[in-house]
């Protein structure tokens, strides 16, 4: 399935979109193409009568960071798509979930940086230098366990599944594979 095959109109589609854009001291954006290279994707959907949850990471965050947080870029992304996008300050939180379910037809939602979860990337935090490779091995097992509620939740926010995070889309992260699991061959694409 393409996104030139499917009719958006009335669905919620959750959008992988690479983010990751430089950012000065003042955390102003100092290159947009990456942005810039979404809007196609962004914009089909919208027209068609679609909405929008955007997930995104932004840089390598080990938590929850403000220098990584995506509300750096929320008001440029307003400008791009020329609406008002609306922001979760927690792509896992109870706000986010609700603003989700109550988007309508042409509005748009970016959720909170998606690797402020190490269940994200899949990969444990916080384990000490020292760590023994069962300590290790658990650690790994427990995210990787995590790994599938948290990809189920950002998948419950939404009708389909597009992926258009092409910087990433190589990674096995909880966003750009395994998410694409729950939806059926007609219901994910790429952008």
């Amino acid at each position: 399935m393409t996104i030139d095959q499917f009719n958006f109109a009335g669905k919620k589609a959750f959008v992988r979109v690479d983010f990751n854009v430089p950012l000065d001291e003042n955390f102003n954006i100092t290159d947009d193409t990456r942005m810039r290279a979404a809007l196609p994707t962004l914009k089909k959907i919208l027209a068609d009568g679609g909405s929008l949850i955007i997930g995104s990471h932004l840089g390598r965050p080990k938590g929850v960071a403000d220098k990584f947080s995506l509300k750096h870029i929320l008001k440029h992304l307003n400008e791009l798509l020329g609406i008002e996008v609306q922001f979760a300050n927690d792509c896992m939180g109870e706000e986010a979930a609700v603003k989700a379910a109550a988007l309508q037809p042409g509005e748009a939602l970016l959720l909170e940086n998606l690797r402020f979860y190490a269940e994200e990337e899949g990969k444990p935090r916080g384990l000490a230098e020292d760590a023994t490779d069962e300590e290790k091995a658990a650690a790994k097992k427990a995210v990787k366990e995590s790994q599938k509620e948290f990809t189920k939740k950002l998948a419950s926010y939404a009708d389909c599944y597009v992926n258009d995070a092409f910087g990433t889309a190589h990674r096995a992260h909880a966003s750009t594979a395994l998410i694409a699991k729950y939806f059926d061959k007609d219901h994910k694409m790429f952008g």
